[in-house]
This record gives C-alpha cells, structure tokens and sequence, in this order.
C-alpha cells in the first residue's frame, strides 16, 4: 500500500459515521446473554473478541464462558441502532436507559 493510500484509507475512516446502539453477545452452549451500549457498533465486536482472545476481558462471568465454551460458541448481535444525537451526554443516556431495556427483555447480563 502506497503512502497516499494509507493516508487515503486513514483519512476515509476518520469521517466515516460511527452508529450507537444496543448489542448483545451471546454464548450457545451455556445461554447466557450480554447486553452492552456503545458509541460505535461497527467496532465493538473486534473490542471485544480481542479483550477475549488476550484473557484480559474485565467481566470475570463472560471470560470464564469464553474459557471454558471457546470463541465458537459464541455470537455477536445488534439488538437496536439510536438516531444521531449532538450532545454526548443525552446520547450516554439514550445508551444506558435502552441498553437496560435490552438487558431486562433478555434477562441478560451487563457487559
């Protein structure tokens, strides 16, 4: 990759739109459910697969299922995508209040 491509793709993904929402990570073999807020939904998966594969993932109850059902047994879904907000702060609201919707709908757990 030439240089100008690099700041061509780097520049591209700074402008791009990020999506807020709601999402849920799911483990098939034991049931259990996550629900989880973010700022962006397109990064969110890789966070956390990442935080996983590195044993380093802060919620002991997801990380203990990832030992012991491993990555294939688990799925990444998106549950709800919330509308452009300009002040971060009702946006961090919005996330919060819909994110324990989801949680209480799916008898899920935080993630």
């Amino acid at each position: 990759m030439t240089n100008e491509a690099r700041r061509a793709a780097v520049a591209a993904y700074k402008e791009r739109k990020a999506t807020a929402g709601i999402y849920a990570v799911r483990c098939t073999a034991s049931g259990e459910v996550w629900v989880g807020a973010w700022v962006d939904l397109a990064t969110i998966q890789n966070r956390l697969w990442f935080a996983l594969r590195q044993d380093a993932h802060p919620r002991r109850d997801v990380l203990e299922a990832w030992r012991r059902h491993g990555e294939s047994r688990f799925s990444f879904g998106i549950l709800e995508t919330l509308e452009d907000e300009a002040s971060p702060y009702v946006r961090a609201a919005q996330l919060k209040d819909r994110a324990q919707h989801w949680r209480e709908k799916l008898a899920a757990k935080p993630i």
